[in-house]
């Protein structure tokens, strides 16, 4: 490796919050026009580490980091993610930062608009041109078509499904001029199979123009495919650092985790007739207007004391089946739950009911991000079953039990390995898969009859990942709980359910054992044909 090629390079850098070392000694090089995948479990110290490449103002109000880095031949230490945009890095993040209600071009050229001038621009000056509409919608379509997704530039950001939003964030960054390095946060996280092979190969193309890509993933099949090097930490040390050659996932993820990562493959039950005594939750013609998941007509019988998989391929509705059943969005049809009518676009009395719910959108709907974790965890229970509070004169009024809430939250973070430094760490302070435990163990505190868990393992590594789904398999086990888990990790759902139900064009095409032929499920994902209540296969391509 010539200096010369050398795009980035990170000397000794550590970082400490407090007393709390996060990261200590890390050293790596990156080449222009290549990819580096950063692995490392949460926690590990992969988002402050881009924190520091990309001058967020947390990093110089915490007392800023020790070490060097160069860029481009020029020693760095941005003040403000601005300057980190000027020198040719751009950054997309975990978590979205779009505007719903602006369009698809103007999200994508936001704070880079084109201008034309007039008359009066001329006279008094640029502060009175116009907007040039065609050519913000024209530079935002040659970024799409870079990316090879199909995206209408008129199009409003809050009728997008989420997974095509993250196309819209890596589409912006790759209009910014002069730029050289892209990080890549968790990019696929929120993507399906589909949409993923697309991205990697965006990337690909990028990086054959001369673009770097830093690219963060808990995907190792993702990270073997698509980049040159790769760089693992693990307890905010820098274990390897290597090219790709030779290395499978399953070395990855030992260097992440410091042990073997073994698959689960037990807990499968072949599907047979289901006898109605044992049905917990039945949906008759149930349909969900929700924006890019619409559920259009679902019949589904669920037994109790079981685990099932619900999958199937971005925006064909699969997200829309719990958030319709908690009334999150608008539903019509039936749903009976106990063999008693469950009312629809009532999330209280759900609740109330006995049924919880994982959102795939823990920040917008999973968490209170400014209240502290025992909150979080204790919240639903407290208002919906009246539990974690004290009674005063008799039952006259009643206040927390902050006792109790901290006791329970110290339970969940022992069992769930939650990584914090107490229980009142506020939840925003937590990093993404930590935040995804929380609302884990949230569900958990309202002593649910029946689990609906939105991709629980959503941006979480493979150590985590093991956890989590061993913690739903347990809880299922241990309590006879019905968990229903919507997944977009097909894996992840053979791996643990007992039946899997696959949803396309807004409707369960079929529902398989788990260890059916992968090939059975990509069929039935892509619509090729259906499974009728006998067994039977009905062609339809």
């Amino acid at each position: 490796m010539s200096e010369t090629s050398v795009l980035l390079q990170v000397t000794s850098v550590g970082k400490k919050y407090n007393e709390n070392v996060v990261l200590k000694d890390v050293s790596f090089k990156l080449e222009k026009g290549k990819i580096l995948g950063l692995v490392g479990e949460n926690g590990a110290g992969k988002s402050t580490l881009m924190n520091i490449l990309f001058g967020m103002n947390v990093i110089a109000e915490t007392g800023g980091y020790e070490g060097e880095i160069y860029f481009d031949g020029k020693k760095i230490n941005f003040n403000n993610p601005v300057d980190a945009l000027k020198a040719g890095i751009g950054m997309v993040h975990q978590e979205f930062s779009l505007i719903p209600g602006f369009t698809v071009a103007e999200n994508i050229l936001l704070n880079m608009e084109k201008t034309k001038s007039s008359v009066i621009s001329k006279t008094f000056g640029r502060q009175f041109e116009t907007l040039d509409v065609p050519r913000i919608k024209k530079e935002a379509q040659d970024a799409i078509d870079i990316l090879g997704v199909s995206l209408h530039t008129d199009t409003l950001v809050a009728d997008i499904p989420v997974g095509y939003k993250q196309f819209i964030e890596i589409a912006r960054e790759i209009k910014r001029e002069q730029v050289k390095l892209i990080i890549l946060d968790e990019p696929t996280a929120v993507l399906t199979e589909t949409e993923a092979d697309i991205l990697l190969e965006s990337m690909k193309r990028l990086a054959s123009i001369g673009v770097s890509i830093i690219f963060i993933s808990h995907r190792l099949r993702e990270i073997t495919s698509v980049c040159d090097t790769m760089v693992v930490l693990r307890d905010g040390h820098v274990v390897v650092e290597r090219p790709l050659e030779g290395v499978d996932t399953r070395q990855i993820a030992k260097w992440m985790v410091g042990r073997d990562i073994e698959s689960k493959s037990e807990h499968k039950s072949a599907v047979s007739r289901i006898d109605e005594k044992d049905i917990i939750l039945e949906a008759r013609n149930l349909w969900v207007d929700m924006p890019g998941e619409v559920i259009k007509d679902v019949s589904l019988k669920v037994r109790k004391g079981e685990i099932l998989g619900i999958g199937g391929l971005a925006g064909q509705g699969k997200l829309g089946l719990p958030n319709g059943i908690m009334g999150i969005f608008e539903s019509g049809g039936e749903i009976f739950f106990e063999n008693e009518p469950l009312p629809l676009n009532n999330t209280l009395e759900v609740l109330k009911r006995g049924i919880s719910f994982v959102s795939e959108d823990r920040r917008g709907v999973g968490l209170l991000l400014d209240e502290p974790i025992d909150w979080n965890i204790t919240f639903n229970a407290m208002q919906v079953q009246n539990r974690f509070l004290k009674s005063y004169l008799g039952g006259l009024f009643k206040l927390r039990d902050d006792k109790s809430m901290r006791q329970c939250a110290r339970e969940y973070i022992e069992q769930l390995e939650i990584k914090c430094t107490s229980e009142k760490q506020r939840a925003r302070n937590l990093s993404g898969g930590n935040q995804q435990k929380v609302c884990l163990a949230k569900a958990f505190a309202t002593n649910p009859k029946l689990l609906l868990v939105s991709e629980p393992t959503r941006g979480i590594d493979v150590g985590a990942k093991e956890l989590v789904l061993n913690a739903l398999r347990k809880y299922n086990e241990e309590n006879n709980t019905t968990i229903i888990i919507i997944s977009s990790e097909l894996e992840e759902l053979r791996s643990v359910c007992d039946r899997i139900a696959i949803v396309c064009e807004g409707e369960i095409f079929g529902i398989l054992p788990p260890d059916t032929d992968i090939t059975e499920f990509g069929l039935l994902m892509s619509g090729e044909y259906k499974i009728n209540e006998e067994g039977e296969k009905i062609c339809l391509r």
